[in-house]
């Protein structure tokens, strides 16, 4: 797993019996849209203990494509996709 950006934390909980969903909290902003709450936080991705494999999130409630954590980066498992020239770049 990576190491999580400054201001922010990954939380864990159970999605089903054999996977554990991911999340990302951010610490750094409030939204006001309702009273209590509390910080933002996006779905980071899936891992299953059991095979130790990571899988990219389509959303919150949905498992996406298996993933390499090499390929993914602090603030999602969702793989970038880019073309040559936007590689040279990043």
């Amino acid at each position: 797993m990576h190491q999580c950006p400054e201001g922010f934390e990954y939380v864990m909980d159970d999605f089903n019996k054999t996977t554990k969903r991911i999340w990302i909290v951010n610490h750094t902003m409030e939204f006001q849209y309702r009273e209590g709450a509390g910080p933002p936080k996006s779905i980071w991705g899936f891992y299953k203990p059991k095979s130790k494999k990571y899988y990219a999130p389509i959303n919150s409630k949905k498992i996406g494509k298996e993933v390499r954590i090499e390929d993914t980066h602090p603030y999602s498992a969702m793989p970038l996709n880019l073309n040559p020239l936007m590689s040279a770049f990043s």
